[in-house]
């Protein structure tokens, strides 16, 4: 659902270090419910150019080869993560940005990307809706080229608080059966930090055991993204593609996951317990 709000159109993408720490002060005063407003504006950056020394350190950190022109097919969530930022620190956002947590992401990739071109992003918030764990906002993200959409994707971000009334929930039953391992790989403690300094995405939770255990995290935990980018530069995708992906529980670092595969299929896990599940689709 596109918001029928005049777009206001930026000269530059909003540095984010001063967008964090206006969400971090703001946080305390936010109270999440599912019905509160949420703002309708639709951010629109222009003429976006991709640094070719930034999208190397985010290949190499989640395993992309490096030295190719093409874009990564999470690349552009990094590149419109500044837009979404100046959204979710905004007094008219009303889930506290410290402490949100990516529960989802659904990617299409109409055609291949590459760094020779110019890209227009545009950012809105769809919705909010009552999650079993508190509230959860989505957020939309579309990258064009000459005037067509050719990426566009739909992340949902958690806001926990108490919800009366609902209950949790666990893996369902009819969950598919585990898929065959593929790799195992050891993460270290600094994962959080180096995805966090390649994507800009600094959140507390990511950075150090101290911070993560303000909000509740044992120790720091891997980003969303991170996890579901390493699974794509494993599995691969083609260039025009559908990609879904459920974060499901949070990876600890450091720590050790297996990715698995079948198909369409992937997913991480850390013995049976499920971290991400999604599927990539061929268009």
């Amino acid at each position: 659902m596109t918001t029928t709000a005049t777009p206001t159109v930026l000269t530059g993408s909003p540095a984010l270090p001063p967008l964090l720490a206006r969400g971090a002060l703001l946080s305390p005063f936010k109270r999440p419910r599912p019905d509160a407003d949420f703002p309708r504006t639709r951010l629109v950056l222009p003429g976006l150019r991709v640094d070719p020394a930034r999208l190397a350190a985010y290949e190499r950190v989640c395993g992309f080869p490096t030295g190719d022109d093409a874009l990564p097919v999470t690349y552009p969530h990094v590149l419109g993560f500044p837009l979404a930022m100046r959204l979710m620190s905004g007094r008219a956002f009303p889930l506290p940005l410290l402490g949100l947590v990516h529960t989802s992401i659904e990617i299409t990739r109409h055609t291949r990307l590459t760094t020779a071109d110019a890209y227009e992003l545009a950012v809105h918030v769809e919705g909010l809706a009552p999650h079993r764990r508190g509230t959860e906002a989505a957020v939309v993200t579309e990258a064009r080229i000459a005037g067509d959409v050719v990426w566009e994707s739909r992340s949902t971000y958690l806001a926990r608080h108490r919800t009366p009334g609902r209950a949790e929930a666990g893996e369902s039953p009819g969950s598919p059966d585990p898929l065959p391992p593929l790799a195992d790989w050891r993460l270290g403690a600094d994962i959080g930090r180096r995805y966090g300094a390649a994507s800009g995405d600094r959140n507390p939770i990511h950075l150090h055991p101290l911070t993560a255990r303000l909000f509740g995290f044992p120790r720091p935990i891997a980003h969303g993204m991170w996890t579901v980018a390493r699974c794509l530069a494993e599995h691969g995708t083609p260039d025009a593609v559908a990609v879904r992906a459920g974060f499901r529980a949070p990876v600890l670092l450091p720590g050790t996951v297996t990715y698995a595969a079948r198909g369409e299929r992937f997913e991480l896990r850390g013995g049976d317990r499920r971290h991400v599940t999604g599927t990539v689709r061929p268009l």
